[in-house]
């Protein structure tokens, strides 16, 4: 057996997919076959020795719509030009749209104008004037149907192949209002040639021109509208690819080169100094660093690395300089791994099937069978062929469909709309369509459950005193501060905060992968882990218990002493800590019937205790990076639906894997753009305000849904005549263009009343900054010492991606004459500054551009 992945074109709806699926899996050979209407692809899996690609291609031809294989880029299938083949879709369909506007306003004018009591041409105006005013909208509907002609081509061959669509449908009821406008122009034309001013009257007001022309126009233009919304999946794989360099310092014969990423291969020697990318995988022999690897991980805090442990590409080097072995490259990396599971599992994300499209199918052939048994009947009866055809045609402008194709699109535009009103970015009607069927979400932990940054959460002094919290406090800032890693950076904020005095340090060190060690008033002090006091020779006492608990609850507890004077100080604990509104969104979770699920690629002790404390009781924990998107592959298999929310770019397969995929904003862009949804204030109460809002959508598509086939079942049996025998009730075309209006109105009118959603879980208040509100060890107020005058001043910063984006950014404001603290949000990408004098706004963003990032705005 053999996987093979095809492109697929002309495909509009589910019914489509469904369609080129049925006909592929009719072929001998083939065990199953995929097609994604979201990728437009397919892939197959199939006997080679039974079956060919060409002979799988030829079935799909046969089916009614294209095929081909997917060409080769790189060494990676590519299913097409993605933005290319998008751009020029949207220009098309854009195009359409305008000129069908530009002959549909003088169409409405010159049919309906008159009514309202508009001017018209004298050539228009009167009876003796009749086909003049026929043929004019006959010659300006010509144009919009020669504009929309894909419709037709689809519509009719589809219906050929006897797999009706949404576009046979509107190819049907178009046509045939049309047809018998054309059929009306010649009654008129021979009432006029015979002096019959009766029959000329009769069809003066039966031309159905206006009703093909919105037809055509409005869909062309729901068409565009969604397709502009479409979530654009290719941009994901690309900002993928982009995280890797380009090129990579090799080591060969002893000289260092540099060369193509392309050209490494394993086992060569690669040199990697600070502040560059890790161009593929392998394994350090020489030298030792902190590596940021949230790029694949997730994970904020850097991790140390030192001679025989595995670094991955796309990590970040941050501080000291190695070489290590290359183990994996080319498409064997993680990263490209990772690349590969987004595009197989955007590929096959199962289709929705719309519910006006699951009914077409049957709806298209019934209709069609009624009118021409109404007009066979009539002509039987009567034998009057004006009759006959009058009936016949009615059934079809009746069940023409426009109310069908408006009952779900304008629901979801009013949804999605309702939706970004309250910071929901849903991407596709698709994911607001299926995000109401999910029974289980999967959340992961950092940055999503957690603030995504190290914050102090408990001070344990080893000396009793009323000042011992702070005086522990003192010596760790003092010893921190010098540091960039992120724990430190949470001791030297919370420091701040209080406005503690900094204290002159002398020979400062940073001790890898055990903390950091300095000279104070002629004694030698350290802050680190266990070890590192351990190696001290210093007895932790009773605070051993105290930071065994810590860590049990899953907070990293540092150590600070006197290494001279072989004492403990005191223990300080940091964590990543829950956001203000995680346990009410976990809470809203259960209360929605939803199971909840938390996946993270942390210990599990730090894990299970967020879990806890958050009252979520199943925790996945120590998942890899690649092995997210399996664990959502697994629930599915247990028959659950699955929505994922997650914010680093090691959830973007999972993301895609998932039913929907919701990006927290303040997500990496990989995970936004793998996401079918992006939650803009980085709120977990708004996931179930998106659910809420898609069960609301989906039973308003239902309601509207039902009053368009109300519509056509009260309407049909009136327009064929069936009560006219009894109550001389027929519909003509006329009015039955009146009862489709008046459904299409009903469904606008009833899809407006999702204006007025609103969500019990939905947050009142403003996304607050990180840890605002939620740290345990909140700064008690403080007499205003002095009434010195102080101001303050906001900066929005681009480019922070992690802590230690906000520890440098805060570092080189800090250090500018004037500034007394400073308060970094990475959530909301800004900086907080305390001044005590005026600082030009010139010299703030000089120092955050020197630190390497951008500045917006100063206010």
């Amino acid at each position: 057996m053999v996987k093979q992945k095809f492109n697929i074109t002309g495909m509009t709806c589910s019914a489509c997919s469904a369609h080129v699926e049925k006909a592929v899996q009719k072929l001998e050979g083939v065990r199953a076959a995929d097609v994604s209407l979201m990728t437009n692809s397919m892939t197959a899996e199939f006997d080679e020795g039974v079956l060919s690609s060409e002979e799988i291609i030829q079935a799909v031809i046969q089916s009614g719509y294209g095929a081909s294989l997917p060409q080769r880029a790189g060494g990676r299938a590519q299913t097409a030009p993605e933005g290319d083949v998008m751009a020029q879709e949207l220009a098309s369909m854009k195009r359409r749209m305008i000129w069908s506007f530009a002959f549909l306003i003088p169409l409405f004018y010159i049919s309906m104008g008159h009514m309202m009591g508009a001017p018209l041409p004298a050539f228009l105006v009167g009876h003796e004037n009749a086909v003049a005013f026929g043929l004019t909208q006959l010659l300006l509907t010509l144009p919009i149907m020669y504009l929309n002609d894909k419709y037709y081509k689809v519509g009719f061959k589809t219906l050929w192949n006897r797999a009706p669509n949404m576009d046979s449908l509107i190819a049907v009821g178009s046509a045939a209002a049309v047809i018998y406008g054309v059929f009306a122009i010649y009654q008129m034309g021979y009432g006029l040639g015979h002096g019959e001013m009766d029959r000329v009257a009769h069809y003066h007001m039966d031309l159905y021109f206006e009703s093909a022309g919105m037809i055509l126009t409005l869909i062309t233009m729901g068409k565009f509208l969604e397709t502009r919304s479409k979530g654009k999946t290719g941009e994901a794989i690309s900002r993928l690819m982009d995280l890797a360099p380009k090129t990579a310092h090799v080591l060969r014969g002893g000289v260092e080169t540099e060369i193509p990423v392309e050209e490494v291969q394993v086992g060569d020697r690669v040199v990697v100094r600070p502040g560059q990318s890790i161009p593929v995988d392998g394994v350090i022999s020489e030298g030792q660093s902190a590596v940021d690897e949230s790029a694949l991980t997730g994970e904020s805090l850097p991790v140390d690395k030192g001679p025989g442990d595995k670094v991955a590409a796309a990590s970040i080097n941050k501080s000291g300089s190695f070489v290590f072995e290359a183990s994996r490259v080319g498409e064997d990396t993680t990263l490209a791994q990772m690349i590969r599971l987004v595009e197989e599992a955007s590929a096959s994300k199962a289709p929705i099937a719309k519910l006006a499209d699951k009914v077409s199918g049957i709806f298209v052939p019934v209709v069609m069978t009624i009118a021409l048994v109404a007009a066979i009947v009539w002509l039987i009866v009567t034998g009057d062929v004006t009759r006959a055809l009058t009936a016949g045609v009615a059934v079809l402008v009746i069940s023409c469909p426009c109310a069908l194709g408006l009952a779900t699109p304008v629901a979801i535009m009013v949804g999605t709309g309702k939706g970004a009103e309250n910071g929901i970015l849903i991407k596709s009607a698709e994911a607001l369509e299926t995000l109401h069927t999910v029974d289980t979400v999967v959340l992961d932990k950092t940055g999503t459950l957690t603030q995504g940054r190290p914050v102090v959460t408990d001070i344990l002094p080893a000396f009793p005193g009323p000042d011992g919290e702070e005086g522990l406090l003192i010596w760790a800032y003092n010893l921190e501060r010098r540091s960039e890693h992120p724990l430190a950076n949470a001791i030297v904020e919370e420091a701040r905060k209080r406005e503690l005095p900094a204290t002159q340090l002398t020979g400062f060190t940073a001790v890898h992968g055990r903390g950091v060690r300095g000279e104070m008033g002629g004694h030698v002090y350290f802050g680190g882990n266990r070890a590192m006091m351990e190696e001290a020779g210093i007895d932790p006492g009773p605070l051993a218990a105290r930071a065994e608990e810590l860590a049990a609850q899953g907070k990293t507890p540092l150590y600070f002493g006197d290494e001279t004077g072989k004492k403990l100080l005191g223990v300080i604990a940091v964590a990543d800590t829950p956001k203000p509104t995680s346990r009410d969104a976990v809470a809203a979770f259960r209360e929605l019937g939803l199971e909840v699920v938390m996946l993270t690629g942390d210990n599990k002790r730090t894990a299970e205790a967020i879990g806890r404390e958050l009252g979520v009781t199943s925790v996945l924990a120590e998942v890899l990076p690649q092995d997210k998107e399996r664990k959502i592959a697994s629930l599915q298999a247990e028959g659950k639906k699955v929505a994922m929310v997650g914010d680093g770019i090691n959830d973007a397969p999972a993301l895609a894997r998932a039913e929907v995929g919701l990006a927290i904003g303040a997500g990496t862009d990989v995970a936004i753009e793998s996401a079918d949804i992006v939650l803009m204030k980085s709120d977990l109460l708004d996931v179930a305000a998106a659910v809420e809002l898609s069960r609301a959508t989906i039973r308003n598509i239902k309601e509207n849904l039902f009053w368009a086939f109300f519509y056509n079942s009260l309407g049909i049996p009136l327009a064929a005549g069936v009560f006219y025998a009894a109550l001389h009730w027929q519909l003509n075309p006329m009015f039955a263009a009146a009862a489709m209006s008046l459904s299409s109105v009903t469904v606008v009118t009833n899809a407006l009343r999702l204006r007025f959603f609103k969500s019990r879980y939905r947050s009142e208040a403003p996304a607050e900054t990180p840890c605002k509100g939620s740290c345990p060890l909140e700064m008690k107020d403080k007499p205003n010492q002095g009434g010195n005058a102080t101001m303050n001043k906001t900066m929005i910063i681009e480019g922070m991606m992690c802590a230690h984006c906000t520890g440098r950014v805060e570092k080189a404001l800090a250090a500018i004459d004037g500034v007394s603290a400073v308060e970094m949000s990475l959530e909301g990408k800004s900086a907080t500054l305390t001044l005590s004098r005026d600082v030009d706004n010139k010299v703030l963003t000089d120092a955050v551009t020197e630190a390497g990032y951008e500045v917006v705005s100063v206010r």
